[in-house]
C-alpha cells in the first residue's frame, strides 16, 4: 500500500491514498495541492468515508473548489481545483 501522486495531464493530477485513514488522506492531499499551480485540477481516490469531510473542510478553508464527488464501488472520487 502505498499513497500514489501523479500528473495525468495538463494541469491535472491524480492522488490515489486508497487504504489510508485519517488524518493520513487529508495531509496527503494538502502536501500534493502545494504542489501544484492554481487552476490545476486533482482527483483524489480514496476508500475513507470519514476522510472525506475532513478534505471537504481544509478545501473550504484553503480556498479550493470541490468541482465533483462520486462513489464508485467502495472507492470515492473528488476532483478538486486548487484555487
Amino acid at each position: 500500500m502505498a499513497m500514489k501522486f501523479e500528473k495525468t495531464g495538463e494541469g491535472t493530477y491524480m492522488l490515489d491514498v486508497c487504504g489510508y485513514v485519517c488524518p493520513h488522506p487529508q495531509i496527503y492531499c494538502k502536501k500534493s495541492l502545494e504542489k501544484m499551480n492554481e487552476g490545476d485540477v486533482v482527483e483524489v481516490i480514496l476508500d475513507n468515508p470519514s476522510s472525506v469531510e475532513t478534505i471537504t473542510q481544509m478545501c473550504d478553508q484553503i480556498g479550493n473548489d470541490i468541482l465533483n464527488k462520486k462513489t464508485e464501488g467502495g472507492k470515492i472520487y473528488l476532483k478538486i481545483k486548487k484555487g
